[in-house]
């Protein structure tokens, strides 16, 4: 599970609930330019560097199923659960909640502290080279390589990441894609979490032959 921006490993215990709920082990992780690892390691956009390391880790345990690996993303976590998906095969099945489809796009329209959270954990001098950095984060190239199967979250209201860059994921994945809008949902649809959390946790079950709630 991918963090986002400002976000850290030791948020996403509500987030993880209804996947331990349903049988499901969870790993919250801080990738390149996240919690722990922003001090040392700056933020990518091959994050699935991070996810290729996660997924021998679980390879080399003999309490969890190689075979059955999901990565799940929240806000730029959203970019990188999907960027991972398109490149390391291992991964299953994806979650990706309001990522941007090119973060550079929208860089000029996010909030001042956004970006300079950006600068600082991506090392970046100015803002300037943040933006630069910020072309990276894209997965234009990476969406036709995803084929696993991926359920994609956005907000209509979501005044950071337009719901446009989730939809426009969901048209350039080559794997079955289930998109959904919850109309009256903001950044993450965190204020409607009723509305997602448990459909898509369910969906994860279906897709590794687990029981639904």
């Amino acid at each position: 599970m991918a963090p986002g921006l400002d976000s850290t490993k030791e948020e996403l215990h509500a987030y993880e609930e209804p996947f331990l709920a349903r049988g499901m082990a969870t790993l919250a992780i801080d990738g390149p330019g996240q919690g722990e690892a922003e001090y040392d390691i700056p933020i990518c956009g091959d994050y699935e560097r991070a996810a290729r390391a996660v997924c021998d880790w679980i390879e080399d345990r003999d309490d969890l199923d190689a075979r059955r690996i999901a990565i799940w993303g929240v806000s730029l976590g959203g970019y990188y659960a999907p960027r991972a998906a398109a490149y390391e095969k291992r991964i299953k099945a994806c979650i990706a909640l309001s990522g941007p489809y090119e973060w550079e796009k929208i860089w000029d329209g996010l909030p001042e502290l956004t970006r300079e959270t950006f600068r600082v954990r991506s090392h970046s001098a100015s803002d300037a080279d943040a933006k630069q950095k910020a072309r990276a984060l894209t997965m234009v190239e990476a969406a036709p390589r995803i084929r696993c199967p991926i359920f994609v979250v956005t907000g209509r209201q979501d005044r950071l990441v337009p719901a446009s860059h989730a939809e426009q994921l969901a048209r350039s994945v080559a794997g079955p894609v289930e998109l959904m809008v919850v109309e009256d949902g903001g950044h993450n649809a965190n204020n409607r979490p009723y509305r997602y959390r448990s459909r898509t946790a369910d969906w994860l079950a279906a897709q590794f032959g687990l029981p639904k709630l």
